[in-house]
C-alpha cells in the first residue's frame, strides 16, 4: 500500500512538471506569434488587448516556473522522508493536494489565457 502511495506521488509529479513543461514551450511560441501579429496595430483597442495578453503570457511564465519549483521541492521532501521513515508524512500528503488543487488552478489560467489569444488573434485575421 505504502509503495503504491509513494509511486502515486511521483507519478503525478512528474505528470504535472511534464506537462508544464510542455505549456511553457507553448507559451513561449504564443508569446512570439502575439509579437509578430504586434507589428502592424494601430487602433487604442487593438493595442490595449496587446498588452494585456503580453502581461498574462509573463505572469503565466513566472507561475509555471514557480509551480514547477514547488513541485521539484516537494518530491525531494518526499524522497527524504521516504528514506529516513519509509513513509511519506501526513503534511507532505497534504501538500501533495495542495499542489494538486495549484495545478488545477493554474490549468484553468492558462486555459482561459490562450482563448483570450485565439480570439484576439482571429479578430486580427
Amino acid at each position: 500500500m505504502v509503495t503504491t502511495d509513494i509511486s502515486q506521488l511521483n507519478g503525478e509529479c512528474s505528470t504535472w512538471r511534464n506537462t508544464l513543461r510542455d505549456q511553457r514551450s507553448q507559451f513561449t511560441s504564443l508569446k512570439e506569434k502575439l509579437q509578430l501579429l504586434s507589428l502592424n496595430l494601430q487602433d487604442q483597442k487593438s493595442l490595449q488587448d496587446l498588452e494585456h495578453l503580453q502581461n498574462q503570457f509573463y505572469i503565466q511564465l513566472i507561475n509555471i516556473h514557480d509551480l514547477k519549483h514547488a513541485i521539484r521541492e516537494h518530491e525531494q521532501i518526499a524522497s527524504w522522508e521516504i528514506n529516513r521513515n519509509g513513509q511519506v508524512s501526513d503534511a507532505t500528503w497534504s501538500a501533495h493536494e495542495e499542489l494538486h488543487d495549484q495545478y488545477e488552478n493554474l490549468q484553468h489560467h492558462l486555459k482561459n489565457v490562450q482563448t483570450e489569444f485565439k480570439h484576439f488573434a482571429t479578430v486580427l485575421q
